[in-house]
């Protein structure tokens, strides 16, 4: 049976088996990324092993820019652009629930602005309706923030919508897992995972095969590298903030607002610089990218990511900087209702693309090494 006419679930799953079974005749593109090795080891394409090569990928462009066969070549072969598509055709696949895979399609920004809005306005007037005073009013004190709102509240809240997040993103996460046919072992066999983590901290895919990223032309750079870069380890230092400030709750009784030269603020500041670099410079390039390699359709929850973690970096330093004002009240509400947001649209956006790209690796890993013994005897 020829590739075009065998069964897939869609037609983009289709489309990448008539390019995998193109792409596995040539070649020629090998040594550019993880997704080319992974299908020279496959002379069939099952819709499990389609969706693992799509989160494989990276999105550089090289592979186009390479290809004897790229448009406007009759064979026209745009791997960047099907596998874009197929990847988030596999976000929502597996979303749980499913009820809420809709969110990946459109209106991403708009729902994500609703909800921050919504939980601003409803903190606000929780804080109106408790006493009026505390909005305007100038706190010094620590355990300033929880004027506005109380702490046990404020940890129910959103430590609420944060678990929902992280049973959703798993839940998804462990549906793509099982899709693409690898067993549960290999997530926790210690150089298969090893490997992933040092690939995935350095980016080693996003390099066009050590030349840089193809974004806007067929020039490379190593600009897209360095925004995710920055996104990464700014959301990672904003976290290990949060985490350090639950400690001091908790352990040490300390509340916050904290010292300008505490742990919890120092971490969360330069993490906060990150968030405003990193996904300011992503959204620049994603909207010069060359029309040819994106997935038009669903730009949606991509943008709102982005801006999502722009606004929880801008509000969050912003309410640093104004936080002795009488200001805070209302910045503190704002910052919360961005931050309250992100987390819940978090397992319908772009945010889940990093898991399941990690997964992916962890497989490419086990599979790489696997071929290498096999290679060997």
């Amino acid at each position: 049976m020829l590739a075009n006419e065998r069964i897939h679930a869609t037609d983009t799953l289709a489309e990448a088996d008539r390019l995998m079974t193109v792409c596995n005749s040539c070649r020629y593109c090998e040594g550019l990324c993880a997704v080319f090795p992974a299908m020279e080891m496959r002379r069939s394409f099952a819709d499990g092993d389609l969706n693992y090569l799509a989160n494989l990928c990276h999105g550089c462009g090289a592979c186009y820019h390479d290809c004897q066969f790229s448009p406007p070549h009759e064979f026209d072969v745009n791997v960047p652009r099907t596998l874009a598509v197929a990847r988030a055709d596999s976000y929502r696949a597996f979303a749980w629930p499913r009820a809420f895979a809709p969110l990946f399609d459109r209106n991403g920004l708009a729902v994500s602005l609703i909800a921050a809005l919504g939980v601003a306005g409803f903190i606000l007037a929780f804080a109106a309706w408790h006493d009026r005073d505390v909005l305007f009013g100038t706190h010094l004190d620590a355990g300033a923030f929880y004027a506005l709102m109380p702490h046990n509240a404020m940890a129910l809240l959103f430590g609420g919508v944060f678990l929902y997040a992280m049973v959703a993103v798993g839940m998804g996460l462990r549906a793509f897992w099982n899709d693409i046919g690898e067993p549960a072992a290999t997530l926790v066999a210690p150089k298969p995972l090893w490997q992933a983590i040092n690939d995935a901290g350095r980016l080693r895919y996003l390099d066009g095969g050590g030349v840089g990223c193809m974004n806007e032309s067929d020039k490379p750079d190593d600009n897209r590298r360095f925004y995710h870069h920055c996104t990464f380890y700014g959301f990672m230092l904003c976290f290990a903030a949060t985490c350090v400030a639950t400690l001091y709750h908790y352990l040490l009784g300390r509340e916050a607002p904290y010292p300008i030269y505490d742990l919890p603020v120092l971490l969360g500041t330069a993490g906060g610089v990150g968030l405003l670099i990193g996904p300011a410079g992503l959204l620049a390039a994603k909207l010069r990218r060359e029309r040819i390699l994106v997935d038009e359709a669903r730009l949606g929850m991509d943008v709102a990511f982005l801006v999502m973690l722009f606004l929880t970096s801008l509000t969050g330093l912003t309410l640093l900087a104004f936080r002795e004002s009488a200001a805070m009240g209302l910045l503190l509400a704002v910052h919360l209702g961005v931050v309250f947001a992100l987390f819940f649209t978090m397992p319908y956006g772009k945010f889940v693309h990093g898991l399941y790209r990690f997964a992916a690796l962890v497989r490419y890993a086990r599979e790489m090494a696997r071929h290498g013994d096999d290679a060997a005897a």
